[in-house]
Parts: C-alpha cells; sequence; structure tokens
C-alpha cells in the first residue's frame, strides 16, 4: 500500500501559546529537538538549500542517522533509512495545534510498536509537552 505510515506514534493537542512561540521551539532542529526527543543525543543540520535539509542525528546509544528533510514554517518531515518523522503546528484562536509522527521504516516494525506505550501514553503526547515546556521557558527568558 503505497503512501500509507503503519503503526506510527501520532500524537495531536493544542498548546496555550503562540504559534511563532512553538515553531520557534519545534524548528531548531540542533538546539531544541535533543530535548524533544528523549533517545537524540545531537542533531546537526550539514546542509541547507532553502526549505530542504539534511541533517545527521546521534542517538542515546551512538546509533547514527543521515535525515533528508523539509523544514516550512507550521511543517516539518524528515526520513533517514530506518526512521520517518514529521511535526506540524497552525495557530489557532485559542493556543496552536501541534502534532508529532514518527514511525520506524524496518521490517517488524509493526512488532516494536506496542511497546512505545508500555510506560503510559503515547511518546508522541511527551514531544507535544517538552515543545509546550521549552517555548514557554523561552518566552518567560
Amino acid at each position: 500500500m503505497s503512501g500509507v505510515v503503519l503503526d506510527a506514534v501520532y500524537a495531536e493537542d493544542v498548546v496555550a501559546l503562540l504559534f511563532d512561540e512553538v515553531w520557534a521551539v519545534a524548528a531548531d532542529l540542533e538546539h531544541e529537538f535533543p530535548r524533544l526527543l528523549t533517545d537524540v543525543r545531537t542533531m546537526r543540520v550539514t546542509r541547507a538549500d532553502g526549505d530542504r535539509f539534511e541533517a545527521l542525528a546521534r542517538g542515546r546509544f551512538g546509533q547514527r542517522a543521515r535525515f533528508d528533510g523539509v523544514l516550512r514554517p507550521g511543517w516539518c518531515w524528515m526520513q533517514s533509512r530506518f526512521l520517518l518523522g514529521g511535526m506540524a503546528a497552525v495557530a489557532e484562536e485559542d493556543g496552536t495545534r501541534f502534532a508529532f509522527m514518527g514511525a520506524l521504516r524496518v521490517p517488524g516494525a509493526r512488532l516494536v510498536h506496542p511497546l512505545s506505550h508500555v510506560f503510559g501514553g503515547s511518546p508522541g503526547s511527551g514531544v507535544i509537552r517538552r515543545v509546550a515546556e521549552r517555548a514557554a521557558a523561552r518566552t518567560r527568558n
């Protein structure tokens, strides 16, 4: 089936902050992204051309990935050989609707997906919470 991402981690919520405050955190891939995703230690953009970029990520356990991505106001999509990820944001009357999606691109990923919820809610909900916390902290400073 083309165009379908099975068993992705997905979360969406309204953050009680302005779009510009929320997106400033989400779009700061090198500084904020490692704070948003607990399994990412570093993210370094190695090439940018307009809205397209390449980045190298290092995981908490030394794993590495090279991502190709597109970053536009309110929208980001990135993919590596084994991972897909996306974020989107839009202003709403009472704040900013923010969504996060991540998925493994490997055989057997469907078997791993149920484990992503073992410790509570969706891991994507944690990303949204951390985006809101980081945006609020930046606003206070």
